[in-house]
């Protein structure tokens, strides 16, 4: 049986990567050794986004709630306290658009936690 050099599959994947390095500047983009440090930092780096982007989320609805609830004359941490006591279950996001979008709602709700606390 013949002998089947590799080079046919080296091409393939050495082509696969420098397509993911397009648009890097220099050799970032040309040569495969440095392509393949650059993209898989950038992959790397694109992983650890996403588990950041939702962070970043929740800090944001965190701070909108907090500044409603304190026109409202409640902290973020009491409102959240008092809701939990009055079994509302009401995720973060919702509550932020709440907050935005529906004030008299947001109200109602923070009098509901208000008389749970009290």
């Amino acid at each position: 049986m013949a002998r089947i050099k590799g080079g046919a599959n080296a091409k393939k994947k050495h082509n696969r990567t420098l397509k993911l390095a397009k648009g890097y500047r220099g050799a970032r983009s040309k040569q495969y050794r440095v392509a393949k440090q650059s993209v898989m930092r950038a992959l790397a780096s694109s992983f650890a986004g996403r588990r950041e982007r939702k962070r970043d989320f929740r800090k944001l609805w965190i701070a909108r709630i907090n500044a409603a609830a304190r026109i409202n004359g409640i902290s973020y941490s009491k409102l959240m306290y008092g809701l939990k006591l009055a079994e509302v279950d009401i995720n973060r996001k919702m509550l932020s658009e709440m907050a935005i979008s529906d004030p008299e709602g947001f109200a109602k709700l923070v009098e509901v936690a208000k008389a749970k606390i009290a």
